[in-house]
Parts: structure tokens; sequence; C-alpha cells
């Protein structure tokens, strides 16, 4: 049952729902489990990341098409009704292959009697084009910010708050273009630790980051095996975050580094190789004890002993004092809903304070353990300006005697191998911002503070 494209989406969307599992995580071990390779391994991956990216559209679509409530809908109906939805209004699958295998699915899966239901509900949707349906969902949103949640797949508040992180570089118009690349597929990005590894010779060169390059075919993971970890799949902006610390000055023999909230270990990994090519020595902490063995695999192929604590980073960072500390902050995520696609609907307003509350006091506390000149870098892989700005704005207040900010745009753009267009905020700060649909990376934010 589980060896088909159809099967394997269908049963990470159950774990996805009913377990809170991650997509990103088990898809992989699902594909792998079912033996599924090439056309059928993205068959898979499109069924499984494509549904969820558009999942409440599709519920507001099922939920008009079955004349109720998707709460009332069994989930396990549920979820093989959001895939052949997604299979009628987004893929080619013609009508009758899309409705005879979901009805199938769901037979064999929940019963007949839930079948006929699955049947009648696909019959309805695929009586209308995807134009048709966003005009009907349109013509029922009670407002501007409900058409585009509709339209594009995201909850209102974080429209809201991608428009407000927009308007703060006066870029407000380009809100539709970041939904938009939200719901793209991001295209793999590698990385080549510096000192270490060089890009393939066939790669293309990714535009700003001097160690990413994208794949010129084949597994990437393959790659990334015969590199022996020296090669790594990485988002570019990741990449430029790690570069904008080991890079923002010169760096002097000897100097002490700290990853305070290391995993995965990505930006872990960059930093330790910057470590090894300039005489540092490099540090790592990850609170859960079920991730920090990501850190050490991470960092294993670097020739540098990187110790790797499990505290928690408020109180981790106060055990030495350190010239570069990388504050990668727990945060919504916001910023990754490309590779992400099920954390725009499990992410609620409400955790924004708790988040930022956290981020503030790991902040203060990488600043309290740093050295006179020394540099924290404040990344965040969020735009939310609570979760950025505010975060930053607030240490300028409380350790405005001790700190000072430093250009952040002015040290990426010097590293970026291209020209880089990177909007000065409002506010004023050094703050620098990248985004999906003006970068192509995930939507990092980068800010540089250092010590008097």
């Amino acid at each position: 049952m589980s060896g088909s494209p159809r099967w394997v989406a269908y049963d990470v969307l159950r774990a996805v729902h009913d377990s809170d599992a991650y997509a990103n995580l088990l898809l992989p071990r699902a594909i792998t489990r079912a033996g599924l390779t090439g056309p059928d391994a993205g068959l898979a991956t499109e069924l499984t990341y494509g549904t969820l990216r558009r999942e409440g559209t599709y519920d507001a679509i099922i939920a008009d098409a079955a004349r109720r409530p998707v709460a009332d809908i069994d989930p396990a109906v549920r979820d093989a009704l959001l895939l052949g939805v997604h299979q009628l209004l987004a893929m080619r699958t013609p009508a009758h292959a899309a409705v005879n295998e979901t009805v199938r699915q769901v037979r064999k899966a929940v019963g007949a009697s839930a079948a006929g239901f699955a049947n009648a509900v696909l019959r309805r949707v695929s009586e209308r084009t995807p134009d048709e349906w966003d005009e009907r969902l349109a013509a029922g949103a009670r407002s501007d910010d409900e058409r585009l949640a509709l339209r594009y797949a995201h909850p209102v508040w974080v429209i809201r708050a991608f428009r407000r992180a927009l308007a703060a570089e006066s870029r407000a118009d380009e809100l539709e273009a970041l939904l938009t690349a939200d719901n793209a597929a991001p295209v793999v990005t590698l990385a080549a630790l510096p000192g270490l590894a060089h890009r393939p010779a066939d790669a293309a060169p990714t535009p700003y980051s001097p160690l990413g390059f994208r794949s010129a075919g084949g597994d990437p993971g393959a790659l990334v095996t015969a590199s022996g970890g020296l090669v790594r799949v990485q988002d570019e902006g990741s990449q430029l975050a790690a570069l904008a610390l080991s890079r923002a000055l010169p760096v002097a023999p000897g100097e002490r580094w700290l990853d305070l909230c290391a995993a995965p270990g990505g930006k872990t990994a960059v930093l330790a190789a910057e470590a090894l090519a300039h005489g540092a020595e490099l540090e790592a902490n990850e609170l859960s004890p079920a991730r920090a063995p990501l850190v050490r695999d991470s960092v294993a192929a670097v020739p540098l002993e990187v110790p790797v604590s499990e505290e928690d980073g408020r109180t981790r960072a106060a055990r030495g004092r350190y010239d570069r500390i990388l504050v990668d902050a727990p945060c919504t995520g916001l910023g990754a809903l490309r590779r992400r696609p099920e954390a725009r609907w499990r992410k609620q307003p409400a955790d924004v304070p708790e988040l930022a509350a956290l981020q503030t006091e790991l902040l203060d506390a990488a600043i309290a353990a740093l050295r006179p000149d020394g540099i924290v870098a404040y990344v965040t892989c969020s735009p939310h300006l609570a979760e950025t700005a505010a975060v930053v704005a607030d240490a300028l207040r409380t350790h405005g005697d001790t700190i000072e900010e430093i250009d952040a745009r002015a040290v990426v753009a010097g590293i970026s191998d291209a020209p880089i267009d990177l909007a000065a905020p409002a506010d004023g700060s050094g703050r620098a911002q990248l985004w999906p649909h003006r970068h192509g990376t995930d939507a990092m934010s980068i800010s540089l503070l250092r010590k008097r």
C-alpha cells in the first residue's frame, strides 16, 4: 500500500497532521523505504510538499465542495482529498485519474462509505478550473488580506507580518512576489567548505555566496557523500549568515568563537572551516540532546576539534569570553516556508512574543560574553520585525554604552560575488534582510553588533 508515490505522500501527510511530524525529515526516509527513484520520487515529493504548501486554500475548496466544514470531515479522508485536489488543480493529472486514484485510496484507508463521499467532493472540485475556484473563494473573502490568504495559501497573520517587514524597507509592493516565491519549490543549493573543498568545475555558482553552487545534475546526496562531508546541502542565505560573522573584520590568530544555538550545524561547519583557515578556536552549543549529534556530524569532516555542549544558551555563553559569537536564534521559521511547508499552518501569532523574549535573552547573554572588540551575529530565519529589528533595537537600548551596530548590509555586500540588492530599513539600522523572491534564499535576517 505504501510503495507508490501517492501512498508515500498520503502516509507522510497523515504523520504531519496526526503526529506533528516534519515533512522535510520524514519524506526522504519514506521515499527510500518505498524504493522510489527518478520520476516516482519526484511525484511523491510534489504531491507532499505541493499539497502542504496550499493546504489552507485546498481546505476552503474542500469545504465548499463538501458543503460542510473541514473540521467535520474524517482527518484520514481529508488528507486524501487534499492530495486529490492538488492533482486536480495544480498538476497535469487527468481529472478522471485524480478522482479515481483518490477514491481508491479512501476506500482502502477508510472504507466504502467514505469513498462515495470522496468521489462526490472531487467531482464537484473538478467542475471548476483553478481560476474559477480562485474567483469563487475571493468573492467570499471578508477582507483583502483574506483574499490574499486564500489565493496564496498563507495565514492572514503571516501575510500581515510579511507586509510590515517589506514596508520597513519601503518595498510593500513586493508582497505578492514574496508569497508566490514561498509557494515555489526551492532550488537545491550546496556549499563547498572554504579552504577544504571547491565548487565542481561543471557546477553553476550561486550569485552571492562565494561557497555556493548548484549541482549540474544528479543526486546532490551522492556529491555530499563523495566529498566526505566537505560539500553540503545548504541554503545560500545560511552560508552568507555564517560568513558575515567570520568575515566582518579580519581574524586574529587565537580568536575564540562560539556558535550558541548550533543545530542542525550547517553554519557551524562553515565557521569551523573559517576558524581552521585563520587559526581560531570554535565551540558549539545545542540545547537539545536529540539535535546536538547533528552538529557533531556536521563538523566531523573539518580537521578542527569543535566541542559541542548541550546547555541552555543563556547560561552557556557565560562560560568564557569570546571574540565572535553566532546567535542563530530559535524563531518562527517564517523565512523558510518554501522548505517547511507545514510550518505556515502550525505557527500562531501567540508564538512570537515567547520567542522574542527568548531571542532577547540569548542576545543579551552573548553580548555579555563578548571580549572588547568582539562581534555577535544575531541571525533569524524569519523576517518578522518582532524577531529581528525589535530584538536588536532592544539590545542597543539595553547595552548602548558597550555595543555598537556594524553595517551588516555592507559586510554581506563585501562578501557577495555579485551586486546584491539589500534594502536599507527605514529605522536606519544596518540589518541585512534576505528574501526568497529577491535573492532566491530563505528570508534570513542578519545583524552584527560589536562590543566597544
